[in-house]
């Protein structure tokens, strides 16, 4: 397979979903966002804060989406958030500093998933919880009058950053955090841009409402960076193919979302960034990615914090890299979607790859072999998508369970790996 031609990816998943809760959240005016993914967790985002008072247009490909924000308001039923954990975990900061009562649930994969680290933390600035069993959803939240907090986080998580950061914003009270290593920032970025007290201070984050209770977010316009998560199957497809270039443009490239692009330069990939600029806070550019040949390498648990949606696609690479590569601490991926750790290696297995997870460490041990067998996505789209990429090497025989599910993040995702490869025309996103 060879590589060729232009592509974009979808709009920044993090990005699109804290630019709708903040311009929801504003004291007025009309908000304008372009470039927003129009996956289906984005989309649960904005059903949410339809509920609660906020006016947002169609959520669609193409269209600028305006926010015309109104009061927060109590929903009247229950506030479902589909398959997405963002929405979930980032909404419980914002309702904890709300004086009314609300239920968030989700489908069957997100009531499994822990929502323990972010109820802890909001419990302890004064909101209540009532959950069926271990602070699972289906769960119910009372905000009200909040007070202060200084909190390190037992995991670098920006959804537990993020939360934490939105209640000391609705409740209006000052919130310091402290991580082990430093998660994704793209909610540090946003208020800072917007101008809303958000510092650093000793290493920490702190956030510290205006001295004018009255302060509120303005309303503003963004423009959505492309999604690193996304553009890293494209790298990985243009990493594996025989020849070619593929430029993959208007990529963000916030330091804390490419920790893939350092790994894969360590493995021999050859990814340039070019016509680097600046979008709303974040850095943004254009990846010119070709074929490399790949060794095998170790990834520290340290660096995990800037890659972990990468990982079932560096390990897919690793299964081509001369050596064995290790993952270390990667045992957040047992509460995705799925249960990534186990079925990364189950489905490398599958494929006549040797990779085996020990513990909270994956390893994964390089082949020329072609990968031929059946993958069990268990309806988790960065799964499907790493897959499907493995599946474009010579000689590959990779049947996926299912597809639909590349929908939560990437909906264009085949169409667009069909493109640079069938037509050598990548197509655009929007």
């Amino acid at each position: 397979m060879k590589v060729r031609g232009t592509v974009r990816p979808p709009g920044d998943k993090s990005i699109s979903h804290r630019a709708l809760m903040l311009a929801a959240l504003a004291g007025g005016g009309t908000s304008r966002l372009e470039g927003l993914l129009t996956g289906a967790d984005v989309k649960s985002t904005a059903r949410v804060l339809r509920q609660l008072g906020a006016e947002i247009s169609t959520v669609r490909d193409g269209s600028t989406v305006t926010v015309h924000a109104s009061r927060i308001s109590h929903p009247a039923s229950r506030l479902h958030c589909g398959n997405s954990g963002t929405t979930a975990r980032l909404m419980l900061g914002i309702l904890a500093g709300q004086s009314f009562e609300a239920t968030l649930t989700g489908d069957a994969s997100l009531r499994r998933r822990p929502m323990r680290r972010v109820t802890e933390p909001l419990r302890a600035m004064g909101a209540e919880f009532t959950a069926g069993r271990s602070d699972a959803l289906p769960l119910t939240i009372r905000g009200g009058r909040l007070h202060s907090l200084t909190y390190t986080t037992p995991v670098a998580s920006a959804q537990i950053k993020s939360a934490l950061l939105l209640a000391g914003l609705t409740g209006r009270v000052a919130v310091t955090i402290r991580e082990p290593y430093r998660s994704r920032d793209h909610t540090e970025r946003l208020l800072a841009h917007l101008g809303l007290g958000l510092h650093e201070r000793d290493g920490a984050i702190v956030y510290e409402p205006a001295p004018d209770a009255r302060a509120v977010v303005p309303a503003f316009q963004l423009a959505v960076p492309g999604d690193a998560s996304a553009a890293a199957f494209l790298v990985g497809a243009a990493t594996l193919a025989q020849g070619g270039e593929l430029v993959i443009e208007n990529v963000g490239v916030n330091p804390t979302r490419t920790g893939f692009l350092v790994v894969l330069a360590r493995m021999g990939a050859r990814v340039e960034r070019v016509n680097l600029r600046d979008a709303g806070g974040e850095p943004v550019a254009d990846l010119v990615a070709r074929p490399g040949s790949l060794r095998g390498t170790e990834v520290a648990a340290a660096e995990v914090p800037t890659l972990v949606d990468e990982v079932p696609i560096l390990a897919v690479l690793a299964s081509r890299a001369e050596g064995e590569t290790v993952f270390r601490e990667v045992g957040e991926l047992r509460v995705k979607e799925s249960n990534r750790l186990e079925l990364i290696a189950a489905n490398l297995r599958a494929l006549g790859v040797e990779a085996e997870a020990r513990g909270n460490d994956l390893h994964v041990c390089g082949t020329t072999r072609p990968p031929r067998g059946r993958v069990d996505t268990a309806r988790d789209h960065r799964l499907a998508m790493a897959f499907a990429v493995l599946g474009t090497v010579p000689g590959a025989d990779v049947r996926l369970s299912e597809r639909a599910s590349v929908a939560i993040s990437y909906p264009r995702f085949f169409t667009d790996l069909r493109a640079i490869r069938e037509t050598g025309k990548g197509k655009r996103e929007r």
